[in-house]
């Protein structure tokens, strides 16, 4: 493992020009740390996108994390705004940013990790790539990711590789996003979550993932999977990156029917959380979950109250028999948003994704009915549970990531995970509430463990205050990969 030192960062501001020294590790710096070298002209924005790019082409031949690079138009953006003024900066200025490809880019195709859209060429951008251009942001490019933001991958499309153990699953549709901002391809990156996938690769690949709360990110010019569960959300290295990029995206957006009125939200680092309510329930969080997991959260818990915060039982539903039903409604909703090429193409499409619509085009008015029914269900449940705390703590997956290779990748619909693998991701894409996961530690073999809060519906100042209290106390977000 790799951990930023430092005092390379404060050699940078004594004022060394983009040395070899500094090239060792700007690629992991925070945006803070970036912009801060911007506004005292220690570096410019052209210098380190050049640099990203020169790691990307050193590095992703093996971990596979790009499905199409912007180099062209990010090194004339970058030169553009090197001549910016500090006094006119963005927010995100000079910041190297990807994107996973679900999301329109005006003139660069978008795929969705498809064959059957790969010569797809959206005419305008994404709202969220509207908002990160005016933000300054750099596109570095768009992301790979499991066809149609499921499982499995198009034959045609290319595999990320966990930068931890290239063997090993690097989460699920977001795995590009994951692995980019792990491996230090990217400051952040944008993923989507229908049933953990901004989740499961921030656990897999120990960085931090945000879904915020259902609507306040717009989904106009994403590609849909599921669009009454699809979220999109900022994935990064530290919570105050997340925070950043997701005060920038989210919003309303009247393209986007889902679109939520949005609130003034204050910065995470001006909430006291001292007489916040942490709910907790030792079970729920450890039944049927992997004994370091479970061991690493109450770690992290002992580490929050040793922050002078309290943390009260609560006691959790068994949502294990609401589950099955997200397969129900995925499905369905998935059929519908390619209806437009499946059955018609059925052939471009992977084994994996190809099964997962043949499912969809069989489910009945009355099981959809049914599979909504029990959402609702799940979300009084969870509510109740948690109608007296502010926050919920849980771990992200019950397991580390399995053992992959092109057999499982490209091969057809598996039960790998098993279904109860979304016990902690599925039921707050039901009910739609924000969460944010981030590392709280190492397995013994090395892979990377994650941490969740959960909160009630627009409350990410908070779960971001939390977040990166804990974060702070720890460190664990400086810890990388060996590349």
């Amino acid at each position: 493992m790799q951990i930023v030192s430092e005092n390379i960062y404060r050699t940078v501001l004594r004022g060394i020009h983009m040395s070899e020294t500094i090239k060792d590790q700007i690629h992991y710096f925070s945006i803070d740390q970036i912009k801060q070298l911007y506004e005292t002209n220690e570096v410019t924005p052209l210098e380190v996108t050049e640099h990203m790019f020169e790691r990307i082409d050193l590095l992703d031949s093996k971990f596979q994390s790009f499905a199409t690079l912007m180099k062209e138009s990010a090194l004339k953006t970058a030169e553009d705004i090197s001549k910016t003024s500090a006094e006119n900066f963005g927010p995100l200025h000079g910041i190297p940013i990807a994107v996973k490809d679900l999301c329109y880019t005006e003139g660069v195709r978008t795929m969705g990790g498809t064959a059957v859209l790969e010569n797809f060429i959206p005419k305008y951008d994404a709202t969220v790539i509207t908002k990160l251009k005016n933000a300054g942001a750099i596109l570095l490019g768009k992301l790979n990711l499991t066809e149609g933001a499921m499982g499995g991958y198009n034959p045609r499309r290319q595999v990320p590789r966990n930068p931890w153990n290239t063997e090993r699953w690097a989460g699920s549709s977001s795995s590009g996003s994951g692995v980019a901002t792990a491996a230090g391809l990217c400051t952040g990156s944008l993923g989507s979550d229908t049933g953990g996938s901004i989740r499961f690769p921030s656990a897999a690949c120990g960085v931090v993932g945000l879904k915020p709360t259902y609507g306040r990110v717009s989904r106009y010019g994403v590609l849909d999977l599921a669009e009454s569960l699809d979220h999109v959300g900022p994935m990064t290295r530290s919570v105050k990156d997340a925070w950043d990029i997701f005060s920038v995206i989210k919003g309303f957006d009247k393209n986007d029917f889902t679109s939520v009125t949005d609130l003034y939200d204050e910065d995470p680092v001006g909430i006291n959380i001292n007489n916040i309510k942490i709910g907790y329930d030792d079970n729920y969080a450890s039944k049927g979950v992997n004994k370091e997991i479970s061991d690493a959260v109450r770690q992290a818990l002992k580490d929050i109250q040793g922050l002078n915060l309290k943390i009260q039982d609560v006691k959790m539903p068994d949502v294990e028999e609401f589950l099955p039903y997200w397969r129900t409604l995925c499905t369905s909703e998935a059929a519908y948003a390619h209806s437009e090429n499946f059955p018609s193409r059925k052939n471009e499409y992977g084994k994996w994704f190809r099964g997962w619509l043949e499912t969809g085009n069989s489910v009945t008015k009355e099981e959809y009915i049914e599979a909504c029914n029990k959402r609702d269900q799940s979300n009084t449940l969870i509510a109740n549970s948690l109608k007296n705390v502010d926050v919920l703590i849980a771990p992200c997956v019950i397991d580390f990531p399995h053992y992959v290779d092109d057999s499982i990748h490209y091969g057809p619909m598996d039960n790998l995970r098993g279904t109860a693998f979304q016990k902690f991701t599925v039921p707050f894409d039901y009910n739609r509430y924000p969460t944010l996961t981030l590392p709280c530690g190492l397995s013994s073999s090395g892979m990377p463990i994650g941490l969740q809060i959960i909160g009630h519906p627009m409350t990410e100042p908070l779960i971001c205050a939390l977040g990166a209290a804990y974060e702070t106390s720890t460190q664990w977000n400086s810890i990388h990969p060996n590349i």
